[in-house]
């Protein structure tokens, strides 16, 4: 077989798995069965109904991480496919299927660099891994962030951690992603007195009571941002009031919002910003929050470079740095001091119907981890 048919023929292989997050659908166990062949000593840690996958070639340093998931969302309505979403469909050099861009293709082509690259240099120095999960689509608790749980507290340290997220887009490479913003989000009750709209001296309205204070947090500047991140958003998601009736104040409204969050501000300042705003508006209101990711970055860095200069040689193109988009795994990994880079096919499928994936680019992807792994390991 030539090396496009084998990255080909693996992401096909996983495509065919139904895996609905968190359901591995037994993907991981066709990635042991070739990582193994090759000197991968693998582990599988399964975390409540979760199955993760820890595979390392090598014991000592400089460890190499690729980082990935083969849990998928769900297809949606399958009549509107034009195939099968877990039967892999090659039409015109592109290949279709749940899983296709996000990411089953990222991995196999993981697997197929690393495969080449064993074959050339068996005795590279430092080590490579494969950290793979089947909860990144879901709510993300038993996943990656337990087995970095784990690895750190065995004292195993990521170097540079490469995760296969879709990031091109236009063409594979054109654009990788060196950090992420964080995200926070708040359940937002604001209490009131209900009553007859027709006596609006004995009912004390919340919805009236909310507006002026969440169009200040709307309109608030909360950071310039930086080089790498933009400033700080604000997103009003859902509101909620009322019993139904057109005559009936409500007793109280519930309002949810997130902020998608640079590196110029911390969870903390924006927690403590809006309940001065808040306060200022004198609303009575309970509010509970959730952090969902922290803001990371890897400015600059080996891993950086060495990507940069594996997609000139493969594309010929000059890489884009972004930290756009909503949060990865990447999240859980940067904390440990980990460079850590996204590369992967083109984002413009991702969870949508007819997801795809471009096969010649899907070798290319392959090529350019290997190269990845030849600038760092030898």
């Amino acid at each position: 077989m030539t090396p496009t048919t084998l990255t080909l023929k693996l992401a096909c292989d996983l495509i065919a798995r139904p895996s609905l997050t968190p359901d591995d659908a037994g993907c991981q166990d066709i990635l042991i069965k070739r990582l193994a062949a090759i000197g991968f000593e693998c582990e599988t840690l399964v975390f409540d109904d979760v199955t993760n996958l820890w595979a390392r070639r090598g014991r000592g340093g400089p460890l190499l991480a690729f980082a990935g998931h083969t849990d998928v969302v769900p297809p949606g309505p399958l009549e509107k496919w034009h195939s099968d979403p877990f039967t892999p469909d090659i039409r015109d050099g592109i290949l279709y299927g749940r899983g296709a861009a996000d990411m089953k293709s990222s991995i196999a082509a993981m697997v197929t660099a690393c495969e080449r690259f064993v074959a050339k240099h068996p005795d590279h120095r430092g080590s490579i891994a494969l950290l793979i999960t089947s909860d990144e689509e879901a709510i993300a608790i038993n996943g990656t962030a337990k087995v970095i749980e784990t690895l750190e507290a065995r004292g195993e340290k990521i170097d540079w951690a490469l995760i296969g997220e879709p990031s091109g887009h236009v063409r594979v490479g054109d654009t990788v992603k060196n950090g992420r913003r964080g995200s926070i989000g708040a359940k937002l009750v604001i209490h009131g007195v209900q009553g007859h709209v027709a006596y609006p001296h004995k009912v004390d309205n919340p919805i009236h009571r909310a507006m002026p204070a969440l169009h200040e947090l709307a309109r608030h500047e909360w950071d310039q941002g930086n080089r790498f991140f933009p400033p700080t958003s604000f997103q009003i998601s859902n509101i909620n009031a009322g019993t139904g009736a057109h005559n009936v104040v409500p007793g109280h409204a519930e309002v949810s919002f997130n902020l998608r969050y640079s590196t110029e501000i911390d969870a903390q300042q924006i927690i403590q910003t809006t309940r001065v705003i808040l306060d200022k508006h004198e609303l009575d209101y309970d509010i509970d929050w959730s952090v969902s990711g922290y803001p990371f970055l890897t400015p600059e860095g080996e891993l950086v470079v060495a990507a940069q200069q594996a997609i000139r040689q493969h594309t010929g193109q000059t890489t884009s740095l972004e930290t756009t988009g909503g949060t990865s795994d990447g999240r859980f990994i940067a904390p440990t001091g980990a460079q850590v880079l996204e590369l992967g096919p083109v984002n413009e499928s991702i969870h949508k119907i007819d997801e795809h994936v471009n096969i010649e680019e899907l070798e290319q992807l392959s090529q350019i981890y290997q190269s990845i792994l030849e600038n760092l390991l030898t």
